[in-house]
């Protein structure tokens, strides 16, 4: 398990919110929507399942440890737990450990993934068990194989005071235009530091920017193709 100091964290708070086109989430904070426009459970699967060779990568492995920059509604994860729990075998186990300044409210979270029906029963129990005030770290057993961790704080000091091993990333912080923190040479070398060897991570973020500060952290990054007619994508392995 990665262990996570809670002196270090600051807890987030939730941000406002508009919803746009019926439960369409929207941060007025960064001005960016939460999700890709034509379907948000769809692009997890295209950005951050195979870029990160999964389910495929985790088949062979009794645990597996997957990090993400930026919690969101939670959609990454519920879709990410549907998949583990059509290809996991007995006795594997997944932990799932998001990093988030401004956590949702419970209410926020089960209406935004409501529009999915195929991740009801996920997000049914994601919502069941969320707390009301979500702050510190929020440690959620959802079965006897799926670990959810969301680290409520800012991700440089998240991800600075988590244990090394993450076999996968998920770097979906609002647009690197909207949120260049979420982004910074910083941040990744430390992604990539607690990173184990052969990891990998994935985002639907292109920016040249980015890209650079991937490869600088001491990812081999490539370009792939993007998800609904986006030109790219990246994504990339951490040298053995």
């Amino acid at each position: 398990m990665t262990d996570i100091n809670p002196d270090q964290i600051g807890a987030g708070k939730p941000q406002p919110l508009e919803w746009r086109d019926g439960d369409m989430p929207y941060s007025t904070a960064f001005g960016d929507h939460f999700y890709c426009q034509t379907d948000g459970r769809l692009e997890c699967g295209h950005v951050f399942l195979a870029g990160n060779g999964l389910p495929d990568r985790w088949s062979d492995r009794p645990t597996f440890l997957i990090g993400e920059l930026g919690f969101g509604t939670g959609l990454n994860f519920s879709e990410t737990w549907r998949q583990w729990k059509l290809h996991r075998r007995p006795g594997q186990h997944l932990h799932f450990m998001s990093f988030e300044l401004y956590p949702m409210r419970r209410a926020e979270i089960d209406r935004a993934l409501a529009r999915w029906p195929e991740i009801d029963a996920e997000r049914q129990a994601l919502a069941a068990l969320w707390p009301d005030g979500p702050e510190g770290i929020v440690a959620l057993d959802l079965d006897g194989q799926t670990r959810l961790s969301v680290v409520c704080g800012r991700a440089l000091d998240g991800v600075a005071a988590a244990a090394p091993g993450f076999d996968a990333w998920y770097l979906d912080g609002f647009a690197p235009s909207r949120n260049s923190d979420m982004w910074s040479e910083e941040l990744m070398r430390l992604v990539c530091e607690k990173t184990a060897p052969g990891g990998s991570f994935a985002t639907y973020a292109a920016a040249g920017f980015v890209r650079r500060n991937l490869a600088a952290a001491g990812f081999a990054v490539e370009r792939r193709k993007g998800f609904a007619g986006k030109r790219e994508m990246l994504c990339g392995v951490k040298a053995q």
